[in-house]
């Protein structure tokens, strides 16, 4: 008997169970169905309409009322989600019979609808990790399989246990592996990420990469080997052991009284975890090891990271770019008070000229001289150019014909090879002027001519520039290298003057020494120069 009013409704398609997710009103939808979850969680496997209002009571959400609630959860019914079912355990007479009183459970797709939008959640939300302990574990439950499979009558509880924990944790380990990865480029892609934020944990993730990639490499390597040193014949053998007593625990099925087909299904499970687990280790002919890949992957997450990191301090020290050049030229144009400015703007920042230009000679500038035209003279009261009739013809101003001869350059060849060869001599004497047979005083410097004493310049405002903060001696060389100087500071040192052909630099006096790289050997210490200066007045001079 069905109740009046009601009538039958087609079957729901696959996929209707997702429906109310792209429906008006998803949140509600999204509560009622988490309260059923919950319920069957509790073993409570049928609600009534006021149980679930209780539930939505209790969940912090908006109130939703009976009515509403009602058509809700006849949608759901009708989508696949949920299966009602006559509340007969309140009927006392015919009438409540006919009232609608209705049990409503999860059904089997709404059930896997809500574990894989649950699921969903999750994987939205996580972000993974490097763990350097799960590969510790990992490595202990191999160690423990290893001796379980050398008895020869092996203990299947100690064997089951070891299996389950080692396939677990090597699960976690590649789902949070994977998961990190994701979440890293994600990061290295500043996607979700404020670039304040990314600043102040890259040193502790740059951190976090180095030290698990030290693990990978060395647990990994420990790992390999324990899975390469397995009996193979005994490993699928134990691995048959614990799928027979896992297909022993599965519930009867009809359709295969034997359980051969449960079986067959634990085998190939386990085959199929023990495989994972030496692919994701150990390396083929034909493909490399997960764990190789990973720690690839992390290795050049590194500099990645460096070059975002780079990347935003450029962008924070404001250097500009092509974009910030046109907002700044945009901004110029904008503020010009004039459309002659304008024009004058466009014309210094792309260079580009009328096309008159191409026609433009001596006679032409001259004229242009004399009677100057702004840029935005129009083309009706500007001065007309003549053009070639070859141009208007042809449209190029190539001429036929034979070449002309080829200019003869050997005379101002040999004029520049010989400036070159005078400046290579003047700058070889000067080096020799400067070089010094030992340390000596600033102010025993001779006369310099004006090479010697330009390279001097240079070579001692390398050596200041060089000095350090409370230091007193530096040590640099000339920027082709063939010359050195050290210069060291005196404590109290008067003003000195050294004169040349250009003017007379003044300054503090300093011990200076200016060698040659390639012959200059000495042990004597920075003290050990200054007593020898101190000691000799009248050390030699640079000639």
């Amino acid at each position: 008997m069905q109740p009046a009013g009601d009538t039958p409704t087609a079957a729901p398609e696959r996929f209707d169970v997702f429906a109310h997710l792209s429906t008006e009103g998803a949140a509600a939808y999204r509560r009622i169905l988490a309260a059923f979850v919950t319920a069957k969680e509790r073993f409570h496997v049928h609600l009534r309409p006021e149980d679930v209002a209780s539930s939505l009571h209790h969940d912090g959400g908006a109130t939703i009322e009976a009515d509403e609630l009602a058509a809700k959860l006849d949608s759901l019914e009708r989508w696949g989600n949920l299966r009602s079912h006559p509340d007969t355990s309140r009927v006392t007479a015919v009438e409540d019979f006919y009232r609608r009183r209705l049990l409503y459970g999860l059904t089997h797709e709404g059930e896997a609808a809500e574990r894989a939008l649950r699921a969903f959640d999750e994987a939205l939300g996580r972000r993974g990790a490097l763990q350097a302990v799960a590969l510790a574990d990992v490595e202990l439950g191999l160690r423990e399989l290893q001796q379980l499979a050398a008895a020869d009558d092996p203990d299947l509880g100690k064997l089951r246990q070891t299996l389950n924990a080692l396939t677990g944790r090597f699960n976690d380990l590649a789902e949070n592996a994977s998961a990190f990865m994701a979440s890293l480029q994600r990061s290295i892609d500043l996607e979700g990420t404020s670039e304040d934020a990314f600043i102040a944990y890259k040193d502790k993730l740059i951190e976090y990469l180095e030290r698990f990639i030290q693990d990978l490499v060395t647990i990994g390597a420990s790992i390999a080997g324990l899975i390469r040193d397995a009996d193979v014949d005994r490993m699928a053998s134990l691995l048959d052991l614990v799928a027979a007593e896992e297909a022993a625990d599965e519930a009867p099925d009809p359709d295969d009284p034997e359980a051969r087909r449960a079986l067959e299904r634990a085998r190939e499970r386990w085959r199929n975890r023990w495989r994972g687990l030496e692919g994701w280790f150990v390396s083929s002919g034909a493909h490399e090891s997960q764990a190789k890949l990973l720690r690839t992957r992390a290795l050049a997450a590194i500099p990645a990271l460096l070059d975002v990191v780079r990347e935003v301090n450029v962008r924070r020290a404001g250097r500009s770019d092509r974009s910030a050049d046109f907002l700044t030229l945009a901004r110029w144009f904008a503020a010009a008070p004039s459309d002659g400015d304008r024009h004058r703007l466009w014309h210094a920042a792309f260079g580009l000229d009328p096309a008159r230009h191409l026609a433009v000679d001596a006679a032409t500038l001259q004229r242009w001289a004399e009677r100057p035209r702004t840029v935005g003279a129009p083309w009706a009261e500007a001065e007309p150019i003549a053009v070639s009739p070859q141009l208007r013809r042809t449209g190029s101003y190539e001429r036929r014909g034979k070449p002309n001869r080829v200019v003869d350059r050997s005379e101002h060849k040999a004029q520049l090879a010989a400036r070159a060869t005078h400046e290579a001599e003047q700058v070889a004497r000067a080096r020799e002027t400067l070089v010094t047979d030992g340390p000596l005083r600033l102010s025993e410097l001779a006369h310099l001519d004006a090479h010697a004493f330009a390279l001097f310049l240079d070579l001692l405002g390398d050596a200041l520039a060089a000095r350090r903060p409370g230091a007193q001696r530096s040590e640099v060389s000339a920027g082709d290298g063939s010359l050195r100087i050290r210069l060291s500071a005196i404590e109290g040192a008067p003003v000195v003057a050294i004169r040349s052909a250009r003017g007379t630099l003044r300054g503090p006096d300093h011990i200076v020494e200016i060698f040659e790289p390639e012959v200059y050997e000495t042990g004597s210490s920075p003290r050990d120069e200054r007593e020898a200066v101190a000691a000799r007045p009248h050390s030699r001079r640079i000639a």
